[in-house]
């Protein structure tokens, strides 16, 4: 039995995360830390330094104020961690590598498989489509913090990487009056509603559109691909890991 400690257990996604792992037989989630201090079924507390249960596996769907906690009982227990949290800084995720260099850690800004296939099909897509301007448009929920979605990011850093050029990302063309350069990539944000997440690539060229897309209708495809990472890392060496070697 895979025994979880859930860190964001009260959030929407943690309530996800439960709801799987209770159907799965081969997962317990055996603890949770939420400021909240509330969860289901299972000891929850505040923070990671209260924290005396042992476990498997992390995984992580928090806040990014969390991270610090969460790397250092890692680290010092020597716990597999999934980490799902979006909206972390440069720096934060440079502390997430150093850690992994010391226990497995898992990390990617959506757990959805269709989104990872999403990441492969528009790097190619901009190797085949030359001169093409590139747009991302991302939407979610109103109650989603960071912006653009850490998706919208990693579909342009896949995009960046295989134009082996240096383009630029475009937040926020209003603020300027000026025809639309060459070298960049319009990300934009929608919230609004219960939207769960979609994301869309738009290669735009003369006289035709090339639109890749994808929707998610429920967090609970997010919450299965986590517990896949949480049991790809068992017994797996110190190192990042993500859902590029979990698809292979």
């Amino acid at each position: 039995m895979l025994k979880i400690i859930l860190s964001g257990c009260s959030g929407q996604m943690g309530h996800a995360c439960c709801e799987i792992a209770d159907k799965a037989k081969d997962v317990e989630i055996v603890a949770g830390v939420d400021p909240m201090g509330c969860g289901g079924g299972f000891p929850v507390v505040k923070s990671f330094d209260l924290l005396s249960d042992k476990a498997d596996c992390i995984i992580d769907f928090s806040h990014p104020d969390a991270l610090a906690g969460l790397l250092e009982y890692a680290e010092k227990s020597g716990t597999p961690a999934v980490i799902c949290t979006t909206g972390l800084s440069d720096n934060q995720i440079e502390s997430i590598k150093k850690t992994a260099k010391k226990v497995p850690v898992f990390f990617s800004f959506n757990m959805s498989l269709g989104v990872n296939l999403m990441t492969e099909l528009v790097a190619k897509a901009a190797e085949v489509l030359e001169g093409f301007d590139i747009e991302i448009i991302e939407k979610h929920h109103n109650q989603k913090l960071d912006a653009p979605s850490g998706t919208a990011l990693m579909l342009a850093d896949s995009i960046k990487d295989a134009l082996h050029t240096n383009v630029k990302y475009e937040y926020d063309r209003h603020a300027r009056r000026q025809k639309r350069p060459a070298d960049e990539i319009g990300i934009h944000s929608v919230r609004g509603g219960n939207i769960v997440g979609e994301h869309e690539v738009l290669f735009c060229g003369n006289d035709e559109v090339v639109s890749i897309k994808h929707t998610a209708t429920s967090k609970k495809n997010f919450a299965t691909g986590a517990l896949s990472a949480a049991r790809f890392l068992q017994d797996k060496p110190a190192g990042l890991y993500s859902m590029k070697e979990l698809v292979k």
